[in-house]
Parts: structure tokens; sequence; C-alpha cells
């Protein structure tokens, strides 16, 4: 085979790894960002073992409990809904596209929707539990009942566009029984009323 006919070869099959490489990073970037409710809730995960990395022996399970709740609420709600927010209001005709829905100028309700959930998510971060409980309420009602028209529209529409039958349509369902979970763990592993007054 003549050498320039080997460099030739050799030159496109560096240009089709390089094209393949560029597509698979696309495709990782797209299910990132597509799949935002997923990525966040890792990103808290990977946060929460952080912080417990670095906190005092002994972890108890009251520890335990708050890292994980705690920034469950930073990312799954406070930065979840902030994503959202942006996506909505300042991206319209893209989150529509991934839904399967036309642009309509109720994205912007949506979107300044989420970020009254993203300020209150983060509020709650170190907040009471009262303010943990709100941060859940809200928006575990708003994705039920997203949860609900995704249903409608699979059924009706025949929609399964990845943002209305894919990840997010299962985290509309797992993150507010998530966070109830915590609530729970956290209300459980909270010291006796008398105990608390007794220490202040």
């Amino acid at each position: 085979m003549p050498a320039n006919r080997i460099i030739r070869v050799g030159r496109q099959a560096r240009h089709l790894g390089a094209r393949s490489l560029g597509e698979r990073n696309a495709r990782h970037h797209r299910f990132i960002l597509g799949n935002f409710t997923l990525t966040f809730f890792v990103i808290g995960l990977f946060a929460s073992a952080i912080a417990l990395w670095r906190a005092c022996r002994p972890r108890g399970f009251a520890v335990i409990v708050e890292a994980l709740f705690s920034y469950f609420l930073l990312f799954s709600i406070g930065f979840s809904y902030l994503y959202n927010f942006v996506l909505h209001v300042f991206f319209g005709k893209l989150a529509a596209s991934f839904i399967g829905w036309e642009d309509s100028p109720f994205q912007l309700e949506v979107g300044f929707a989420s970020l009254g959930f993203a300020m209150v998510g983060f509020l709650a971060f170190k907040g009471s539990f009262d303010l943990r409980l709100a941060a859940i309420v809200g928006p575990a009602c708003f994705l039920w009942g997203a949860a609900g028209v995704h249903v409608y529209q699979m059924i009706t529409a025949h929609n399964f566009a990845p943002g209305n039958a894919g990840i997010i349509f299962y985290s509309d369902f797992l993150v507010p029984i998530v966070g109830f979970i915590f609530l729970w763990l956290q209300h459980r592993s909270a010291p006796p009323r008398s105990a608390r007054h007794a220490a202040t």
C-alpha cells in the first residue's frame, strides 16, 4: 500500500474516531442536562457523602439523616427548580419540544412557580422542620399533578417524548416520596420536646 494512502486512511480513522467520541459526549451531555432531576439527586448524594466524611465522629443516625436531607433539599429542590425556571423562562421552545408539546406563554408561569419552589428549597437547606415540610409539600402537589397530566398525555395523545414519559416522569413520583421519607426520618430522629427544652 502506498505511503500516501496509508496516511490518508489513518487520517480518516482519526476523524471517524474523533467524530464518534464527540457524538458520545454529546449524548452524555444531553442525558445529564435533559434528565436534570436525576442529575441533581446524584449530586446531592455526593455532597451528602462529602459532608458525612468531614463530620466529626461519631456519626449518629440524626447526623446521617441531616446530611442526606439537607443536600436533597439543596439540590433536588433548590437547584433542580432553579434549573427548571431557567429552562422554561429562557428556553421555552426547547423545553416544550422535550416534553412533546407546543410552546406556550404558560411556560412563563411554570418557570416562575419553579423559581418560588427553588427559593423555599434554598431556605430549607439549613431551615426548620416546618420550613422543610413546606419545601416538600408544595413541589409534591406540583409534581404529582404533572405526573397525572403526563399519564393522560400518554394515553390520549400517545406522547412518549423523553420529557413526558422518560426519567422526568418517574422522578415526578419519586422525588416527593423521597422527600416525605426524609421528613419522617428527621422527625423520628429528633429529640423529644422535653429534651430539646432542657438543652436550651
